[in-house]
């Protein structure tokens, strides 16, 4: 099911808390051809090497992480953009608390 997208002004950061020792997610927008979805990650967490078959973008909101994409290392910081190619294995680990947004592009 398509969710409907609603008019409004949104503070990214206050959508999502940290929680101790973990990884959160939270899904913004869930639709056939995209989806966008916030992740907060404590220091130290991660996301294990995996795959996907869509192009995706992650933005940093705050903090500091790496994604490693095909074994290329990439450190981000508040305000960077990384470019996710499709079916290219990557992971995601936190250099110290970090909220991201995540945006995949399915179509």
């Amino acid at each position: 099911m398509e969710q409907e997208l609603k008019v409004g002004v949104l503070d990214l950061n206050n959508l999502i808390n940290y929680q101790e020792g973990s990884v959160v997610s939270r899904t913004l927008i869930k639709k056939k051809t995209e989806t966008v979805t916030l992740f907060a990650f404590d220091k130290g967490q991660s996301l294990s090497e995996h795959t996907s078959p869509y192009d995706a973008m992650a933005y940093l909101l705050e903090g500091e992480s790496e994604i490693t994409i095909s074994g290329e290392k990439f450190n981000l910081k508040k305000g960077e953009l990384l470019m996710l190619p499709a079916g290219k294995p990557h992971s995601v680990s936190a250099l110290s608390k970090f909220k991201f947004l995540l945006t995949m592009i399915k179509s």
